[in-house]
């Protein structure tokens, strides 16, 4: 199976563009490319109950962040500050790079 591209990375600044956090801003913590979703930082909470154990020293109730469809976020672009859509383009040293379609800013350092 072919490996897909997204135009989300992690440590992509996002803004969720539908559900119950629309319009909120946060960070990519991490891509989950198989069920195409990635998880931002503090942004769609949920609680889970979990029992005292050897990885967790204390139960209790814990709030941690879940998944977001990547159909749902929109990448925002550092220069002009605001969500965007993105455009991929082959630079002269023959490398792939994205880039903001409103200011042309290159996204990828």
């Amino acid at each position: 199976m072919a490996q897909k591209n997204f135009h989300i990375r992690k440590n992509d600044k996002v803004m969720v563009i539908a559900g119950k956090e629309k319009g909120k801003i946060g960070t990519v913590l991490k891509m989950i490319p198989k069920k195409e979703r990635a998880i931002v930082e503090k942004l769609n909470m949920v609680k889970r109950h979990t029992r005292a154990g050897p990885k967790t020293a204390k139960g209790g109730i814990i709030e941690k962040e879940s998944p977001i469809h990547i159909s749902n976020l929109m990448l925002v672009c550092g220069k002009c500050a605001e969500e965007t859509r993105i455009g991929k383009k082959v630079l002269e040293d023959s490398s792939k790079v994205r880039f903001c379609k409103k200011c042309g800013e290159i996204l990828d350092k």
